[in-house]
């Protein structure tokens, strides 16, 4: 059951730039945004109600709101950039969100980055770099080419931002609740600008687009439940290692669905940085020490 639920977490997120650019083609990135928390607030909330009869909405909490804004932040940004990029863009996310959870965690936590720590940052940013230059000549990437890069980014750091609130969240909340009230704060934050929108419908209403939403909102309410769930269950070497091909599978459906160029840039900067998660994540194996035994006669 761990390694299901671990694959349905890691297909969900590989997907989120297929059906965001699917969406895009209905209505506008801030649209997908509210969409993306409304309807992940509605399975999650089904789901607590069912698991646990009840549903606790805080709000008095300040890492709520941290996680709220830090939330919002990375599905605006990150919305904004797959909607008028390629569809895979927003493997950046996930090694900018690593680079700022290493010195986020060394300043507010005092946690010491040790060399593997250094090296995995270095590997993060180097990937990202060879990204976001995809083989583009200097004057292409500062008449635009480097738009969608820095919004990554963006939506990086606040994603860190929201992992931040969960690690401070955890110790007094469960993952259910915790996420159900940053969600539903979320939503109600990325709402504020829809009622002065006058074209936020951008295309035809079709089926494709509106399960997109769905879809995205199911990702977004039951992904972080079934990556708790599946860590349960599933050593932490299988979660890092399985998690991240979640990267591999958004370049693969990319290709597949939009036919989007994947050049080699492209796939170097994303084995670079995959080498850095691998390198923070998978524990140093060290030969066993050897137990002296004595046989008592």
């Amino acid at each position: 059951m761990g390694y299901l639920l671990l694959l349905l977490a890691t297909i969900g997120w590989s997907c989120v730039g297929v059906l965001v650019k699917t969406a895009s083609t209905m209505v506008d990135s801030s649209v997908i945004t509210f969409s993306r928390f409304f309807f992940g607030v509605i399975f999650l909330g089904i789901l607590l109600l069912v698991k646990d009869r009840r549903i606790r909405l805080r709000s008095g909490l300040k890492w709520i709101w941290f996680g709220a804004a830090g939330k919002s932040a990375n599905y605006i940004f990150e919305n904004i950039a797959l909607t008028i990029g390629y569809s895979y863009g927003n493997i950046l996310v996930q090694p900018v969100q690593t680079v700022t959870l290493l010195i986020a965690g060394s300043i507010l936590f005092k946690d010491k980055i040790s060399k593997r720590g250094w090296i995995a940052a270095a590997l993060c940013v180097i990937g990202v770099i060879v990204i976001g230059w995809n083989g583009l000549p200097f004057h292409a990437l500062m008449t635009g080419g480097a738009l969608t890069t820095l919004l990554f980014t963006l939506a990086g750091i606040g994603a860190a931002v929201h992992v931040l609130s969960s690690r401070m969240l955890a110790k007094t909340m469960d993952s259910g609740n915790m996420n159900f009230s940053v969600f539903f704060w979320s939503s109600l934050l990325v709402s504020i600008p829809l009622p002065f929108q006058s074209q936020a419908v951008t295309g035809p209403i079709t089926f494709w687009a509106f399960g997109a939403l769905v879809l995205l909102g199911v990702i977004t309410g039951l992904s972080f439940y079934w990556l708790a769930e599946a860590m349960k269950r599933v050593s932490f070497v299988v979660v890092a290692l399985i998690g991240n091909c979640s990267v591999l599978f958004s370049i693969l459906w990319a290709y597949l669905f939009f036919r989007e160029p994947i050049t080699v840039y492209v796939v170097c900067g994303t084995l670079v940085f995959l080498a850095g998660f691998i390198c923070l994540n998978i524990p140093i194996l060290r030969p066993a020490a050897k137990v002296k035994t004595t046989t008592e006669v």
